[in-house]
């Protein structure tokens, strides 16, 4: 299954990929299908109204992701990455209070999120940890029309079908190569190595070669556009002050940091370990921002949005030598790296908690940055190895079913990590003893036989450890 860059960096809105973005698709994806002219079920009048029902973490966490205003805005015909968040609260306000959705292409449907919205509490749906169904019905409530979708991490949305056929699918690179005449159509780490050493290219150079594939001459202004897209967030997130919302009274804390940081700048006052100061502000800005809605680009998810766009800012900032083309490697190889993670194990922190999100993200930087700073083939894949071993095992389990305790501070110490990875990956030949494909069969067999209280759910951990107020 290859996935582009652009599947893994994609521009939305917070707080969740999974239990937002997701669900607006998911809903965005529903009215399409009414649009086309899906066939109704027998006996069924004319299309009237919409209901929606959220299963898993999406009913457990979904108050505190903002499902419910997801799904809102999805049966209006919004999408993540051309949301204006300003329009997007008066639209929702608007909703609830008449009722009624008015998609472009559709009558307007009767929808009252009180009634028409339930959180279902109950087991989650088969397919996977974050599942909702959605439906159409006539004027005397007789169902119109009715779909399964599963949220599986990253703003990827299936359908039930498509859920299963992947699931029971054998995939085919081969077949995949010949369709799209990718030239490294690796689906491992150990191939993308035997493909490099065969090819005498870089890992960044065979991603690139896969993508321009795709997006030709428009590639480098497309992956410009990320940056530029993670760099706006990173510094919206510096400017800005306050509590975050959600009911927790967590105060902003990336102005006072960075403000301290630059102020203490060429006045002899900085300690050895400012550099890890510099890069936990650049992630909490990031996350700060997703945490209050802000329009951020997953990951390769929302949660862990902080980790990459803070060491692309360290790279650009405090690394010797750094330039655009080595930003563009970084992404392409930090894409090439979540692409496998994806692929082989999961980042959907509803599935195996955050060693799929914040674990997969510190792997991703730690190989983006080994590459940029001119590690060879070998030491990339070691970088990603070393970052995501030391990310097994950790729990999702956010207070309040908010992206803020511990998410914030987890992806500063995400970035942390994967900057020392790729450093002591530098140091070494590439040589070492657990290879990243075991680790990553590591992390998704960790993740299957969590506890689902450990796993966004909000039931266990962090979340049901909270000081009395």
């Amino acid at each position: 299954m290859f996935l582009s860059v652009f599947d893994v960096f994609k521009i939305g809105i917070g707080p969740s990929s999974s239990h937002t973005m997701g669900p607006m698709l998911a809903a965005a994806r529903f009215l399409d299908a009414l649009r086309g002219g899906v066939d109704r079920i027998p006996g069924a009048g004319d299309l009237y109204g919409l209901g929606a029902s959220l299963h898993g973490s999406l009913a457990f966490t979904g108050k505190g992701h903002a499902t419910d205003r997801a799904v809102i805005l999805g049966f209006c015909g919004l999408r993540p990455e051309t949301l204006d968040p300003d329009a997007a609260e008066a639209l929702e306000a608007t909703v609830r209070r008449e009722g009624i959705v008015r998609p472009d292409g559709l009558r307007d449907l009767r929808f009252v999120p009180e009634t028409d919205l339930v959180f279902d509490y109950g087991p989650p749906l088969p397919g996977h940890a974050n599942g909702l169904i959605l439906w159409a019905c006539d004027r005397a409530g007789n169902t119109y029309h009715r779909q399964t979708y599963y949220s599986v991490g990253g703003g990827f949305v299936l359908t039930e079908a498509e859920l299963q056929a992947q699931q029971q699918a054998q995939p085919d690179l081969h077949a995949e190569k010949a369709a799209h005449a990718f030239p490294y159509p690796f689906g491992s780490a150990q191939e993308m190595l035997e493909m490099g050493a065969r090819a005498g290219l870089s890992i960044a150079a065979m991603k690139r070669a896969n993508e321009t594939v795709l997006h030709g001459r428009a590639l480098d202004t497309r992956i410009d556009a990320i940056l530029q897209a993670m760099d706006d967030c990173l510094n919206r997130g510096l400017a800005q002050e306050g509590v975050l919302p959600g009911g927790l009274n967590v105060r902003r804390r990336a102005k006072a940091i960075h403000d301290q940081l630059v102020a203490e700048q060429g006045r002899n006052l900085a300690q050895p370990h400012q550099a890890n100061d510099w890069m936990s502000v650049y992630a909490i800005a990031v996350n700060e921002e997703n945490a209050a809605g802000g329009r951020v680009v997953t990951a390769p998810t929302n949660g862990a949005a902080g980790v990459v766009p803070a060491v692309l800012r360290y790279y650009r900032q405090h690394c010797i030598g750094a330039t655009q083309a080595g930003c563009r490697d970084l992404l392409l190889v930090a894409a090439a790296i979540g692409g496998l993670i994806k692929h082989n194990a999961s980042i959907s922190g509803a599935e195996v908690g955050c060693q799929g999100e914040v674990g997969s993200a510190a792997a991703m930087a730690a190989a983006g940055l080994c590459a940029a700073l001119g590690g060879t083939n070998a030491q990339v894949e070691n970088a990603a190895e070393i970052a995501l071993e030391h990310h097994l095992g950790m729990t999702c389990d956010p207070a309040g079913g908010l992206v803020q305790v511990p998410c914030i501070e987890r992806n500063a110490l995400g970035a942390i990590k994967a900057v020392s990875a790729a450093s002591l990956a530098l140091r070494g030949d590439g040589q070492h003893f657990m290879p990243l494909d075991n680790c990553i069969k590591v992390m998704r067999d960790t993740g299957h036989d969590m506890d689902l209280k450990y796993k966004e759910t909000s039931t266990g951990g962090i979340a049901v450890n909270l000081p009395e107020c």
